[in-house]
This record gives C-alpha cells, structure tokens and sequence, in this order.
C-alpha cells in the first residue's frame, strides 16, 4: 500500500469510527424510534378530561410517527394505579402516561409506590383547565366580597360541596387562604355536590369549568370568580380569586405527558418537539378552549422546577385542612 494509499485508508476509519461515536451517543434504539406501538397509560377512567387530552396526542403522534398509540385507561386509588404501572415500565419511550395535579397531590395524603421526585420525566406539560366558585340559592349573593362577610357573620355555617382528590385540595385551599370558617362537606363526586347547591340543599361549590356552564347560563348557578390565575374565554365575565382578593388562589388541574426515568434525552426531546407543535396548531387551541382548558407548553426542565414546588404547596394545604393521611 502507498503512501497516498495509506492516508485514504486512515481517513475512511477516522470517519467510520465518527459515525459510530455518534451513533453510541444516540443509541441504535434511538435513532429507529419508534419501531413498535406507544403505550400510553391514562390512569383515570374513560371520558375526563385527562383520557381527552391522552386521545388527542394518542392520534397526532400516530400519524406523524407512524407507529399506534394505544390509550390504556387504568384507573384507581386517585390515578396512583396507572401511575405506577407508568414509573415501573422500562424506560425506552415505549411506555408513556398522562399525568395531572393528582400527581402532586396525592404525596400529601397517600404513601405512593413510587417516588415522585424521581420517577418520571416530564416530556411536555400540555395545558390546565380552571375551576370555578359558583353559589346556589341558598346563598344569594353578588360577589366574593359578600360571600366572605356571610361566612364571617355565620361562622362554619356556610357549606361548601366537594368531593375528593382534587376538587377537596382546591377547596381546602380556598377556606385556607380566605381565612373563614366554611364547613367542606364531602361527596362520592362532584356533580351530586353540583346538584345540591343547585337545589338548595349545599351554599357554594368549587367545580370544573365545562360541566357547570350549562347551569351557569341558565341561572341556576352564579359564578363568583375563576380559581386559576387567568380568566377563561368561556366564561370572560368572571375575574380570578386571585384578583378579587384571595392572594395567591391558584386550583388550575394541568396534565403533562411523562415517561420513567432514565428514558433515552433523544426519545423525550423528539416527543417533546411533537407534542409541542401540535399544541401551537390553531385547531388544537379551539380545541382545548372548548374544554376549559389552557394550552401551556413546558420543558423537562420546567416541569422538574415545579413538581417539589406544587407537592410542597398541596402538603401544606392537606395539613391545614386535617385531611387523614392513607
């Protein structure tokens, strides 16, 4: 071989071991990912608006990656059943799940198979959807401000309907930071407490935007103000708690697509990308409007700021409130 012969001969294997460095950086897997079906865990039932949102990135991301998602509801113990099942799988990106504010409420009243901290990696938070202060009959007044000085001159005597996880933590925080005596009485679900203030029997309730609109429009519910720190399009009206004087009121449920940790960065920075571009689609933003619900594209990065900070907050609110811890 000469010289000239030579010099080709180690450039060639210069080159070929680059690409092989670079193709170890990535990880074979990587760079054909996906090569089978997505699994994405939805860990509450079929039909909320977590299952919703699960379905919409189920579609987008079957068509632009061209491998099924399949949407595997597996509910229970407050979304802690799916949950696990997600923080356990192996972490390739084949196994993805729908998290929401369950996820860190649940470290203040539950002791969890997994640890929140570390058991996931949050590929995009998607959006939150707000809820809403609405009084009934039996509390016939105009405004927050009234609605305070009614519970001030009746201590404990005022009824606020709820029923568990999260709406019972929205409306905990709610009593928290008002400062007032307002009696919580729980129920099985939200829409039996809707119904109860609807007909006298309960004062006020603290529930999801899109089941009360119809009983808002029609009078048979007044909303007082919006329990998330932005006002709502569907319901334009009504300024935040935050606003009107319960400083620093924020009860907004969001839902973030997660992966278990140790997932390869190049799967969770392509998921990422994705989901991020289908939320700045127009139609996806009519969409999201229509359930209630804000679109609020957040990094990894991000999300790992929030998660200690939310558990921190809903910890703080569960002891104030003397829920019983499981």
């Amino acid at each position: 071989m000469g010289f000239g012969s030579a010099a080709r001969f180690v450039l060639v294997m210069v080159i070929a071991c680059a690409a092989q460095a670079v193709q170890g950086a990535a990880g074979p897997a990587d760079a054909n990912y996906p090569n089978k079906p997505i699994r994405l865990i939805v860990p509450f039932s079929p039909g909320g608006t977590n299952d919703i949102l699960g379905r919409m990135i189920a579609a987008h991301l079957t068509e632009i990656m061209g491998k099924t998602m399949i949407v595997d509801n597996r509910a229970g113990a407050e979304g802690i059943i799916g949950t696990e099942i997600a923080a356990k799988a192996v972490p390739d990106g084949y196994t993805l799940v729908v998290l929401s504010a369950a996820y860190v409420m649940n470290p203040a009243v539950r002791k969890l198979p997994y640890d929140p901290l570390k058991a996931f990696e949050f590929i995009a938070k998607l959006g939150a959807s707000s809820t809403v202060l609405c009084v009934g009959p039996s509390l016939p007044v105009g405004s927050v401000k009234d609605m305070l000085a009614a519970a001030k001159s009746k201590p404990g005597q005022i009824m606020l309907g709820t029923s568990g996880g999260f709406q019972h933590f929205a409306t905990a925080l709610f009593r928290n930071l008002s400062g007032q005596d307002f009696t919580i009485v729980l129920y099985k679900g939200a829409f039996p407490a809707m119904i109860d203030v609807i007909g006298g029997q309960l004062h006020a309730t603290i529930i999801p935007i899109v089941p009360s609109l119809p009983h808002l429009r029609s009078g048979k519910l007044k909303g007082l103000a919006m329990g998330a720190l932005r006002c709502s399009p569907l319901l334009p009206e009504l300024a935040t708690l935050d606003e009107l004087g319960i400083s620093g009121y924020d009860a907004a449920n969001w839902y973030s697509i997660a992966t278990a940790t140790g997932t390869p960065p190049a799967i969770v920075k392509r998921l990422h990308t994705e989901i991020a571009n289908y939320l700045r689609q127009p139609e996806t933003l009519k969409l999201m409007t229509a359930m209630g619900a804000d679109i609020d594209i957040k990094t990894s990065d991000e999300m790992r700021k929030i998660i200690p900070a939310e558990i921190a907050k809903w910890t703080k609110v569960a002891i104030a409130a003397g829920m019983p811890r499981e």
